[in-house]
């Protein structure tokens, strides 16, 4: 088995020779042997793909030199497995690019046969090519996944949750060239073709082209970690199109994440495609219940939208017995049974793992949701809670127009609070009240939440004020909370919601820093359970 990543390579040659072929999709969460013989700032893909060629012991392997990271996969291979054979690979599609690429293969099937010992048969390519069939573009509304190369598992998520077709125009997505002339040389020819596929970021050729042909809905914009090319296809687009765009960031290690899935999932929420589970609702009450990553919420109403009770208990670490806790003690308040309730929705990172709900939606759509409830008049939600942050966009009726979210660390938000508050020795109800009779104007500097612990405690022992090294922490934290604002635009009103709008400190920050007032709901921290309860009764109108 010769295993290949690049969709330029000349698979049916190889095929010709009767050998198998295999794409190698990294499939590891772990790129320990890698790492040992790499450089750890290396692409993150090029880190998977060696981790699993030594894993699976392929020893057979044809690399295209797309990009700086593949020719350093190979001068790391070089050596160690049986054949390894690199193309070149022209950048623009020209006369002289199709005579270089021509010869790149050219030398490829001399060296294939010098390894295999037999001759390339031209009239088994022929057959190979025979059996490549023309693949149905879409001809409907569909929501495309663009930039860099996404593994299976990952697409599949995304098409079965969502309810229209999904394009994938990365390099792993595109097909097989289908129409290669038979006149003159049939090498030639298949060179021609195989830089004829739609252009990877490799290429010179305009790439916007691709979306340019179809009824695109929305495109999910994917970028892998330490990889130069996509960032910045992503912000041209951004700039230039009218198409809806979320971007994600992959690593190989955790492309089916919560994190990521949250992204997806509440951007096919606001596209309106996001496919549901078709459930007979009854009249009655309803329930949403938010199993976050510190607290666990539920919030009960009635037909009306009225609230009818709500309970909050520590999520700890057992996330379905909290959210079973939460939902017995709103019941018990509402004084009401669980064949009461109509319909459940949930949310929050745990939203998927809650077996009493009718239906999941993401914590995004719901704080918008909840927040709207609340007031009307609210167009941007700043949802600070244990372990990320969100900035929300609301259109006039409330619906989710854009969001972004900080959730690669746990810097500027609740956790950091508690880290900090721990280091200081103060319990996080003290930390929480606003400082103004400070003395010194302290910036804490570190991004991450152990480097900024150890300049907190270096603060302590230099015996700064401890007023003043708390209001450094809320301007910490506000200060991330105001360029994930930044990122989305500013739209007054605010509010502000999760655990962290209880800590007056950060909200005065924050509000100095926009020169505007923030709303703060009577609980901020179950408005995500309260949008989930009003998208449960919501199915009721259906």
């Amino acid at each position: 088995m010769t295993g290949y990543v690049c969709k330029y390579t000349p698979v049916e040659i190889i095929r010709a020779f009767d050998e198998g072929v295999c794409r190698i999709e990294p499939k590891v969460k772990s790129v320990e042997k890698a790492m040992s013989l790499t450089h750890p700032n290396m692409c993150s893909f090029m880190k998977g793909a060696l981790e699993e060629i030594i894993r699976e012991n392929i020893n057979e392997i044809i690399l295209v030199n797309c990009c700086d990271s593949i020719r350093r996969l190979y001068d790391i291979l070089r050596g160690k497995v049986k054949f390894i054979h690199i193309i070149d690979l022209p950048r623009k599609i020209t006369g002289s690019a199709y005579s270089l690429f021509y010869r790149e293969l050219l030398h490829f099937i001399g060296a294939y046969e010098a390894y295999k010992g037999k001759k390339f048969d031209l009239n088994k390519f022929k057959k190979v090519l025979a059996e490549h069939k023309m693949e149905n573009a879409c001809k409907g509304k569909c929501v495309a996944v663009f930039g860099g190369r996404l593994n299976d598992g990952v697409i599949e998520n995304i098409k079965r949750r969502c309810n229209l077709d999904v394009v994938n125009l990365t390099c792993t997505g595109i097909s097989r060239p289908s129409k290669v002339g038979q006149e003159g040389d049939l090498i030639f020819s298949y060179a021609k073709a195989l830089l004829n596929l739609p252009p990877c970021m490799r290429m010179a050729e305009d790439r916007s082209k691709l979306l340019d042909d179809l009824n695109l809905k929305g495109v999910i914009y994917n970028t892998v970690k330490f990889c130069d090319f996509y960032s910045f296809e992503y912000t041209s687009l951004k700039k230039t199109s009218n198409i809806p765009i979320l971007k994600i960031e992959t690593d190989y290690s955790d492309s089916n994440s919560g994190q990521v899935l949250t992204r997806i999932d509440a951007f096919l929420e606001s596209l309106g495609v996001k496919r549901a589970i078709a459930h007979p609702v009854k009249s009655g009450y309803f329930a949403g219940i938010d199993s976050g990553s510190t607290s666990t919420n539920v919030v009960i109403i009635d037909e009306n939208k009225n609230i009818i009770s709500y309970s909050t208990v520590p999520t700890g670490a057992r996330a379905l017995g909290s959210a079973r806790e939460a939902y017995r003690i709103a019941l018990k308040k509402a004084g009401l049974k669980e064949e009461d309730i109509a319909y459940a929705v949930s949310t929050g990172y745990g939203r998927i793992n809650i077996p009493f709900s009718n239906e999941s939606v993401t914590e995004i759509t719901c704080h918008g949701r909840g927040a709207f409830y609340l007031d009307k008049g609210v167009r941007t939600v700043i949802d600070i809670g244990g372990q990320d942050s969100k900035v929300i966009r609301l259109d006039d009726a409330g619906n989710v127009v854009d969001f972004v979210m900080n959730d690669k660390c746990s810097a500027g938000t609740g956790r950091f609070l508690e880290v900090m508050s721990r280091a200081l020795e103060v319990s996080i109800e003290d930390m929480a009240r606003a400082v103004t009779d400070f003395q010194e104007d302290i910036v804490i500097t570190s991004m991450c939440t152990v480097f900024a612990e150890s300049e907190v405690i270096s603060l302590i022992a230099r015996n700064k004020d401890r007023n003043d090294i708390i209001r450094g922490i809320h301007q910490s934290v506000a200060s991330r909370a105001v360029s994930l604002l930044d990122r989305v635009g500013r739209s007054g009103k605010y509010m502000m919601t999760g655990g962290v709008a209880k800590n007056k400190g950060v909200v005065c920050e924050i509000e100095a820093r926009i020169c505007e007032k923030i709303i703060i709901p009577f609980e901020p921290q179950i408005v995500g359970a309260l949008g989930a309860a009003v998208i449960a009764a919501e199915k009721r109108q259906e």
